[in-house]
């Protein structure tokens, strides 16, 4: 019985995979990729000739089956178009079949887009939310931005260079004008990390064609901020919550985090609404 490996494979410079890596890659009955010709340029590189199929959004219920049955015979290994497999494209769905299956899922670990904008932007790393693309509705932008608006952690979002101007613009006006880095093209030639204020950003990148794929690592909500939810805000948050069959003690605890009031009071508050 073959195990499914989770290659990570470079974000652009391709000096960044292990050796580890790539003697796996190597050994493997078959590579699952996102895109095959992609794959392709990476495994030439490194001269490495095991059989690839694709696995991308598209096929990727008619090739589940496909690449179980090649468990069965030997090892597969995932990987994506760049990067750490499973984040952002179908890999989670082939994991999940494969556990299910009973095989055994070993992570290659590697290179990341995310981790390696959040490292480098300058911002804390202590606690962050990766939360992916952005949408491409400026209406549900907004909405995702409001849903993080008072959290204290890092946020971490992925943009093409067609939106970028627009998402910069409705994270100005949800979050505020708070501290980014924007970071594209990473490890390539023309990388470049951009650090100052989401207003200045908007400016800069406005000045000039915006080109490759973006990942924004924006600020948190400041604790010097004023944070504090109104009791109005409270009560409409308890009442949207009440029905998701939470204990009073749970509710309190998620609720506290991000209202700004003590969890006591905002117990006392929710066994007053029952």
């Amino acid at each position: 019985m073959g195990k499914l490996y989770l290659v990570a494979t470079p974000i652009g410079n391709l000096e960044d995979i292990s050796a580890r890596a790539l003697r796996i890659l190597r050994e493997a009955s078959l590579i699952a990729a996102e895109d095959t010709r992609h794959t392709g340029v990476l495994l030439q590189h490194y001269e490495i000739k095991s059989k690839t199929i694709s696995y991308f959004e598209h096929n990727k219920i008619h090739k589940l089956e496909t690449i179980l049955e090649h468990l069965s015979n030997g090892d597969v290994a995932l990987v994506s178009d760049a990067g750490t497999p499973a984040i952002n494209d179908p890999g989670y769905e082939l994991i999940k079949a494969a556990l299910n299956a009973g095989f055994d899922v070993v992570p290659v670990p590697g290179a990341s887009a995310p981790i390696s904008a959040l490292i480098a932007s300058g911002l804390p790393t202590d606690s962050f939310l990766y939360l992916g693309y952005l949408p491409h509705k400026s209406n549900e932008r907004r909405k995702t931005a409001e849903q993080v608006d008072r959290l204290p952690y890092t946020l971490i979002f992925l943009e093409s260079p067609h939106r970028i101007i627009d998402s910069l613009e409705d994270l100005l006006t949800v979050l505020g004008n708070r501290q980014i880095c924007v970071a594209r093209e990473m490890t390539k030639m023309f990388e470049e990390f951009w650090r100052g204020t989401i207003s200045s950003a908007i400016e800069h990148f406005k000045s000039q064609r915006p080109r490759g794929e973006f990942t924004l690592v924006v600020a948190g909500k400041s604790k010097d901020e004023s944070t504090l939810w109104t009791e109005e805000e409270l009560r409409a948050a308890i009442q949207k919550e009440l029905g998701k069959n939470k204990s009073a003690k749970e509710l309190s605890a998620d609720l506290s985090e991000i209202s700004g009031w003590a969890k006591k009071d905002v117990y006392a508050l929710i066994n007053s609404m029952k």
